[in-house]
C-alpha cells in the first residue's frame, strides 16, 4: 500500500533543509524528495501488491496487517519522540491484528468488536501509569487504533467479495493516478499553495491535477473493470482525490506538531510506511463504502 503526496511543488522551497525523523539529510529532487529512490520503492511495492491480487487475493490481507503493524509502531513511535505521548503500543498492535484478520470470516462485525475491544484493553493497559498524562496517552490510544487498524480494515475488506481483486485494483489504480496527475501539475505549474502554514509544498494547481486524473482513472476503472456507470466512477474518483488529499494535510499537520518531517526511515525516498498511508488509509474506508454503495457485491 504506497502512495505519494499530492501535487509538491517546487515553489517556496529553496533553501529548506529536509531532514529524516532520525535527523539524516534527505537527498532532494525538484519535489522535494530523492524521486529515483521513490519510484523504485513504489515499484516494487506496489508490484507485490498486483502479484497478490492475480495469484492469490487473500494474500493482500496479508500484506494489509504486516502494514498496520510496521504503521502502528512509527506512529506510536513518533507520538512518543515528538511529544511524549505514551500509546499503548503493544494493545493496539495486537489488536490492531485481530481487526484485519476478523475482517476476513466476519467482514464489519469482526473488524467492529475487535476495535471495542482494543480500545477497552488501551484503557486499562494505561492505568498502569497512574492519574498524569491519562487522558493525553489514552486519547492519543484511541485514535492510533481508529486511524491505523480500523482503517486499513477497509482495505482488507475490499478483497472479500468474488470480485475483490477488481475492487483492490480500482482503488489502487484511482490513487496511483490522482498522486500521479496531481505530482506532474504540482511541478509544472504550481504557484499556489493550498495550505501554506500546514504543507507549503501543496498547490491549488496539483490538486486540481489530482481531481482530473482522478475523475478519468474513476470513470474508466468502475465502468471497465466493475462494470458500473462512468458517473458512479466520476463521483467515486472525486470522493477519493478529496479524502486522500485530507489524509495527507491531517499527517502533515501531525508532523509538523511533533517537530519532524517523517514517521520512519523504512521506505527510501519516502520516510516511513506510515508517511505513504497517511492518503490510502481513508482513501480505503471511502473505496469500501462508495464501491458496495455503487457496485454491491453478489
Amino acid at each position: 500500500m504506497v502512495a505519494g503526496p499530492v501535487g509538491e511543488l517546487e515553489h517556496g522551497s529553496v533553501g529548506e533543509s529536509l531532514v529524516t525523523s532520525d535527523g539524516a539529510p534527505v537527498k532532494a529532487s525538484r519535489a522535494g524528495r530523492d524521486l529515483p529512490a521513490a519510484i523504485g520503492v513504489g515499484v516494487l511495492l506496489g508490484g507485490g501488491v498486483l502479484l497478490a491480487l492475480l495469484t492469490a487475493r487473500h494474500v493482500f490481507v496479508g500484506i494489509v496487517a504486516v502494514a498496520v503493524a510496521v504503521a502502528t509502531w512509527e506512529l506510536t513511535g513518533a507520538l512518543r519522540r515528538g511529544a511524549g505521548i505514551g500509546v499503548a503500543r503493544w494493545p493496539v498492535l495486537l489488536g490492531g491484528q485481530a481487526m484485519v484478520w476478523l475482517s476476513w470470516p466476519f467482514g464489519r462485525d469482526g473488524v467492529l468488536a475487535a476495535f471495542v475491544v482494543t480500545i477497552l484493553v488501551c484503557l486499562l493497559w494505561r492505568l498502569r501509569g497512574g492519574v498524569e498524562g491519562y487522558l493525553r496517552d489514552a486519547s492519543a490510544s484511541v485514535f492510533t487504533a481508529a486511524y491505523v487498524p480500523l482503517f486499513a480494515s477497509f482495505a482488507a475488506m475490499l478483497v472479500l467479495p468474488d470480485d475483490g481483486a477488481n475492487r483492490v485494483l480500482c482503488f489502487l489504480i484511482l490513487v496511483v493516478s490522482s498522486d500521479t496527475g496531481g505530482y506532474i501539475a504540482g511541478v509544472l505549474f504550481g504557484k499556489h499553495p493550498m495550505a501554506p502554514t500546514i504543507s507549503p509544498k501543496k498547490s491549488w494547481e496539483g490538486f486540481s491535477g489530482s481531481l482530473v486524473a482522478g475523475v478519468i482513472a474513476g470513470a474508466l476503472t468502475v465502468s471497465l473493470v466493475l462494470d458500473g456507470q462512468w458517473w458512479q466512477g466520476v463521483l467515486f474518483g472525486l470522493a477519493l482525490v478529496c479524502v486522500a488529499t485530507l489524509g495527507d494535510l491531517v499527517e502533515s499537520v501531525m508532523k509538523r506538531d511533533l517537530g519532524i518531517k517523517d514517521m520512519g526511515t523504512l521506505l527510501p525516498g519516502h520516510g516511513g510506511l506510515m508517511d505513504r498511508m497517511d492518503s490510502l488509509l481513508p482513501s480505503a474506508v471511502v473505496s469500501y463504502l462508495l464501491l458496495g454503495l455503487f457496485v454491491p457485491a453478489a
